[in-house]
């Protein structure tokens, strides 16, 4: 620590902005009075004491004096580099400024108490190692300045205080730092203070460097890109004038845009807007960003396949071929691509290949639920046409700008997805799939699926405009097919455009046939077996297709033909089964367990749904296809008082108006039914519809409703083979629905054997595959009097009928 001695009276010099150490020899003005009048009377106070004038050096920012000043010494009085009156002064050491005393002249007299500042010697190793740090630090800084006569003289200090305050004179310290180091009295923390000091200033001016290197670096670079640059463009000038092409402005012919866009076969547009932007591009400076905007855009424009498209293949009967080997069933779908190749092929006889500026495309949604085949089935479309194929993934897109393209003054931008499915298909005519376009969103960049009513428009596709390009496409001659599983999801001024084909789904024979002619030899080449290897007999398949799978597409089929294959190929492998080997329908429990889906009418009598009264088969339609619903009702006991209708399962507010109807019209037509109206009154009645987690609505379940009802207050079971669908209205008319072939198809998969359906909907029975009419027994119905009598079993002789009762 430093310690202090005897106090001393001395004249304050202040010094304004300014700081002076012990060590430092500076001169100072005389022409300021505070400073004159501290000389004057240090030299006063000197006459009756030996030795120099003594002044008290004290810093004063913003008119507040520091707390310790330094003690200087008067070494020489006389006149400046500039003629101006002067003094050196000398600091001696620092002195803590005490209350102020008298003294001759008009300075101010303080008392100061001297500190002292000295360190024990031998320095120990951490004070040894900053010392040497310091010097070191400051030997580069002085070096870096040029200042090789100093750097003796700070290596020649060995006084730890000395070697801090010699930092004073460094120009880069502010007048807070210099004063820091005044006031801070330990020399060793004082020199630790100068060392950081000095690292921060060193560790700036590197960052200073570094970046003035790398502008220097980048100014020179671009100056010398601009002369090479510039040379080489007359070198290439001299070779043209020398070869006699000096009008040709094209500098290679690699980068020659104007003899790309001349030589290419465009439309006359699309060429006159390509020109244009070359004269722009030649206009424009390397540097420019435009250039590299308009370089981007014509190439996309030079790629396009303009002009070029495929020849059809006008082979009718071989295109039927293709499509029948690779697809079983769909027969809208075939046919309508069949009369599509018919009635291009006669146009083109007839030299109609154009009519009105368009051309004969196709715009067709195909709509069914999953694993139908809507996906594959474009594949096999451009085959049997001879097209080239590009599918475009629409699920999950909500930006309009995928669609139409974004506008070219966008960083990163691109043409939409129709525009590079045509660059990619290299024709103008291809077969593009536009999968799940009902999955496709809308947020706050937009809707794409207002972006595609153009695209899918015959009337206006043939001068469409991506907002990429700018310029007319003309889709006219291109196949779109659109996929979606739900109809509800499209927009209805997009679904206006299509001609819409439905795929309701498979029949269980149509199953087995894609099974055994396509979906086991590829799942045979998967599992690594051959086809004499491993066999499925029609037995299996079909059990697969009814009992382990129960689905309008056959994906889940083909998991399990695949994991049938698994097991055997496993068992191989581990020595327990021979090859070759035929699994028979005996072998799939073994192999992959029980079935899943058991038909009603195969079922044990006490283990059925409709085993008590009060539960009735229903048909309903899904985004997945048909499907058979239950409807279950009880009462609830009298005693509880809760009257009125509960409804669970999940239902939309059609489906509950629905159960209202049908709950109004027994209790109004009860007593002619012979039902016991009466508890309808007095009771709760509870209606459930089972799997609670999926939604259900529309009006389909009403006579299904109504006849679970009518079973409860009669007693009277539902038959077990007899499903329904069909609206209720109040006066019992049965009224049509949708989905009829659908759900007869649901039907027909679950083993029912007779479907009640409205007398309206008999139109629809056409669209129904003819195997499966011939194993339904199907009653079109105009009123819910007739479905109670087909649908409910006769009553049992003198039993009282027992009714469910809710708990």
């Amino acid at each position: 620590m430093a310690a202090e001695s005897t106090p001393l009276a001395l004249p304050v010099l202040p010094l304004d902005d300014e700081v002076v150490l012990p060590g430092m020899v500076v001169p100072l003005d005389l022409s300021y009075s505070e400073v004159r009048a501290a000389v004057e009377a240090a030299q006063a106070a000197a006459r009756d004491e030996p030795g120099k004038p003594k002044v008290l050096l004290v810093p004063r920012v913003d008119g507040t004096y520091a707390g310790t000043g330094v003690l200087g010494t008067v070494e020489q009085v006389g006149r400046l580099a500039d003629g101006d009156p002067g003094a050196l002064i000398r600091g001696r050491g620092r002195v803590r400024i005490g209350a102020g005393t008298t003294g001759p002249g008009a300075a101010l007299w303080v008392e100061g108490t001297r500190i002292d500042e000295s360190v024990p010697e031998p320095l120990p190793g951490h004070v040894a190692e900053l010392v040497k740090e310091y010097k070191a630090l400051a030997t580069a800084w002085l070096r870096k300045r040029g200042a090789w006569q100093v750097v003796d003289r700070v290596q020649a200090i060995d006084d730890v205080s000395a070697l801090a305050d010699n930092s004073g004179y460094s120009p880069f310290l502010t007048t807070e730092q210099k004063t820091a180091l005044l006031e801070t009295t330990d020399p060793v923390a004082r020199l630790k203070l100068a060392t950081q000091q000095l690292r921060d200033h060193l560790a700036e001016q590197d960052v200073a460097e570094t970046i003035a290197k790398d502008v220097q670096e980048g100014v020179d670079k671009q100056q010398r890109e601009f002369l090479l640059r510039r040379q080489l463009e007359a070198v290439r000038k001299e070779l043209r004038e020398l070869n006699g092409e000096a009008g040709k402005d094209a500098a290679e012919e690699s980068d020659d845009y104007r003899a790309r866009v001349e030589a290419a076969d465009l439309p006359e547009k699309v060429r006159e807007a390509a020109l244009k932007e070359v004269d722009k591009l030649e206009r424009s400076s390397d540097q420019s960003p435009e250039g590299s905007w308009i370089r981007t855009w014509l190439d996309t424009v030079l790629e396009m396949p303009w002009n070029e498209r495929t020849e059809d293949s006008y082979d009718i009967q071989g295109a039927q071929a293709v499509l029948d080997a690779e697809h079983a069933g769909l027969e809208d779908v075939k046919e309508r691509i069949t009369e599509y190749l018919a009635v291009r092929k006669r146009r083109n006889d007839r030299g109609l290949g154009v009519v009105g500026g368009r051309r004969g495309g196709a715009v067709l949604a195909l709509v069914g639920p999953p694993g139908v085949g809507k996906t594959s089935l474009g594949e096999s479309v451009a085959h049997a046409m001879g097209r080239t194929f590009v599918r475009v993934a629409l699920g999950g897109v909500r930006d309009e700008a995928e669609i139409r393209g974004h506008r070219r003054t966008y960083v990163g931008a691109l043409p939409g997805r129709i525009v590079r499915a045509i660059k990619e298909a290299g024709s103008m005519n291809p077969v593009v799939l536009l999968d799940e376009i009902d999955k496709v969103g809308s947020d706050f960049r937009g809707d794409p699926a207002a972006a595609l009513l153009e695209v899918l428009d015959p009337a206006q596709n043939h001068t469409f405009r991506d907002h990429y390009l700018e310029v007319e496409l003309d889709l006219s001659d291109v196949v779109f097919l659109a996929t979606a599983n739900v109809l509800e999801a499209i927009p209805e001024a997009l679904l206006d455009r299509m001609e819409l084909v439905r795929l309701d789904g498979y029949t269980e024979d149509e199953k087995v046939v894609i099974a055994r002619d396509h979906l086991l030899p590829r799942q045979l080449e998967r599992a690594g077996l051959d086809g004499d290897e491993v066999t499925i007999d029609e037995g299996a398949l079909r059990k697969l297709a009814g009992e382990y799978t129960r689905e309008a597409g056959v994906r889940n089929l083909e998991r399990s033909i695949a994991r049938l294959l698994r097991k055997v190929a496993a068992r191989h492998e581990l020595g327990k089964q021979e090859l070759p080997f035929t699994v028979t329908e005996g072998d799939l429990r073994d192999l992959i367990g029980r079935p899943h889906h058991v038909p009603e009418s195969a079922q044990e009598p006490a283990e059925r749904r409709t085993a008590v009264p009060g539960v009735a088969t229903g048909l309903a339609v899904t985004g997945a296809g048909g499907d058979v619903l239950y409807v279950e009702a009880s009462l609830a006991d009298p005693e509880t008082g809760a009257a009125g209708l509960t409804l669970t399962g999940q239902l939309g507010d059609v489906m509950k108006e629905s159960a209202q109807i049908a709950l109004s019209f027994l209790r109004s037509h009860g007593a002619e039914l012979e039902l016991p109206v009466g508890d309808l009154k007095d009771r709760g009645v509870h209606i459930h519809f089972p799997a609670g987690a999926v939604p259900k609505d529309g009006p389909s379940a009403g006579i299904t409703m109504t006849t679970a009802l009518a079973s409860l207050l009669s007693g009277r079971l539902v038959r077990t083979d007899v499903a329904m669908t069909g609206e209720v209205s109040l006066t019992g008319r049965v009224l049509p629905i949708g989905g009829v072939k659908q759900k007869l198809l649901a039907a027909h998969r679950a083993g029912v054997t007779t479907v009640i359906i409205p007398k309206r909907n008999e139109p629809d029975l056409d669209d129904v595959p003819a195997e499966v009419l011939e194993k339904l027994d199907v009653h079109a119905v105009t009123d819910v009097r007739q479905v109670l009598e087909l649908a409910l079993s006769p009553a049992t002789n003198g039993a009282a009928p027992e009714v469910p009762v809710a708990a």
